[in-house]
């Protein structure tokens, strides 16, 4: 079933918090508290969303977050994905175009999980060729206005390559 301006609208409202009462929706959209929750069951129930938590990886312990451009055997990039996507490390993978043919965010607790998790499971993946890893060093934007937590031990100034 196609999605109208008011499932759009009920969605924008939920990104924005997750935990906005219907009640509260459907005051600000001027429609009845029930059809907020039927349209947000059929939505859940279609999987054309989730209500989930969205984490700072910093506040948690996570001091070595990295995108990590993964390259893989063509025959073997769906058997690659599906390995690393069960790593507990990795938090985000997705198929691409271009110079990867995987990219996978992964949170580790400092540089030595993070070395850990290249050499003793990312690169033993059947199928990976090379990868090219880019440390996360500060988080401006998480999704849908989660606030990051700016952190730096020392700020940079401006102008400063680090």
């Amino acid at each position: 079933m196609p999605l109208d301006q008011i499932d759009h609208q009920i969605i924008r409202l939920l990104q924005e918090d997750g935990r906005t009462p219907y009640t509260e929706i459907a005051k600000q959209l001027k429609i009845s508290e029930g059809t907020v929750r039927n349209r947000i069951a059929r939505l859940t129930e279609s999987q054309t969303i989730q209500i989930v938590a969205l984490i700072d990886p910093y506040r948690l312990g996570f001091d070595a977050a990295a995108i990590i451009g993964v390259s893989v055997e063509p025959p073997r990039i769906e058997a690659a994905a599906e390995q690393i996507a069960r790593f507990p490390e990795v938090s985000y993978l997705v198929l691409v175009s271009g110079m990867f043919d995987l990219i996978v965010e992964a949170l580790c607790r400092d540089r030595e999980h993070l070395a850990t998790f290249l050499s003793q499971s990312l690169h033993q993946v059947p199928g990976v060729t090379s990868t090219q890893t880019f440390v996360i060093l500060r988080t401006y934007k998480m999704a849908y206005g989660a606030r990051p937590t700016i952190h730096s031990s020392s700020p940079i100034p401006p102008g400063s390559e680090v």
